[in-house]
């Protein structure tokens, strides 16, 4: 594989970028592309010392261009929900015309199965690329541990965490665990046909999460449970806008049927360590 080229879409997001940063010790860095929608952001990576191509999600022909020669693709997900079926679609079309010879895909947790209206374009993208033909890997990718901690700030304000998943568990891990395993596979031959569970290694309910950031931070925060409804009204109060808030309060009434619960060890697996603990993030993300 000395002169298989590497290419990470979304390569300017959050786990795009700590993608790019572990690939870079896997692989050398002549091989490894970013596609990015905009010249800065291509520009900010070429001065890193990677390649970048400009594609975007929405035009078929850039992205055509951008996976010339490129041997290995990792799609990360779009970030619209509700376009991204159709978005997938143009990565994928456009990977088989460009002979693309393996895509890794970051699904979702248990994504044949799941009832999260989160799943459904992640299910039919797995499909599509079924259906397409290319040699594959699915890196089903269980919720980041930072989707809980984006409220921290706020929580330890009002001394409240607020949810609707009950006592459902999460199996959480940051992003740079998914994308050290993302990398993993995107480097290396072998994963072809292959689902990953990814998941961390150790489950929590929000009330234990609020009790953790209780102790790591001295502030008391306790978890308040709400009906999916009255979430998803909390959400948009505090700005979330409506379509999104109502997605995050269907994933929490899903997780507490266990839909981001799994005892799955794919993930620590993959990247040779265990997953960070819940309480290291939170120390990581106090102010």
């Amino acid at each position: 594989m000395a002169d298989t080229l590497y290419m990470v879409t979304g390569a300017s997001g959050q786990l795009g970028r700590l993608v790019l940063a572990h690939l870079r010790t896997l692989v050398p860095e002549d091989r490894i592309l970013g596609l990015v929608r905009r010249e800065a952001d291509a520009e900010e990576l070429r001065a890193e010392g990677l390649g970048a191509r400009i594609g975007d999600y929405e035009d078929a022909e850039s992205l055509e261009a951008a996976f010339e020669r490129v041997g290995r693709l990792l799609l990360i997900s779009g970030s619209a929900v509700g376009q991204r079926a159709r978005q997938h679609r143009n990565v994928v079309d456009a990977a088989k015309a460009s002979g693309v010879g393996f895509i890794a895909y970051t699904s979702i947790l248990d994504a044949a199965h799941s009832g999260m209206a989160l799943a459904a374009e992640h299910r039919l993208t797995e499909e599509m690329i079924r259906d397409a033909g290319i040699p594959h890997a699915f890196l089903r990718n269980g919720w980041y541990s930072e989707n809980l901690l984006a409220s921290l700030e706020n929580d330890l304000k009002l001394g409240k965490h607020l949810g609707a998943a009950g006592e459902g568990k999460f199996s959480t891990a940051p992003r740079r665990d998914y994308a050290e395993a993302a990398a993993i596979v995107l480097s290396a031959e072998g994963h072809e046909g292959a689902t990953y569970e990814l998941a961390g290694d150790t489950a929590f309910t929000l009330t234990d999460l609020a009790k953790n950031i209780f102790a790591i931070s001295g502030k008391n925060v306790i978890y308040v449970d709400m009906s999916e409804a009255d979430y998803k009204e909390a959400l948009v109060e505090v700005g979330v806008p409506e379509a999104f808030a109502g997605i995050l309060a269907d994933s929490d009434a899903w997780a507490a049927k266990g839909a981001l619960y799994s005892e799955s060890k794919d993930l620590s697996t993959l990247i040779g360590h265990p997953t960070e603990p819940i309480e290291e993030t939170i120390r990581r993300a106090l102010p």
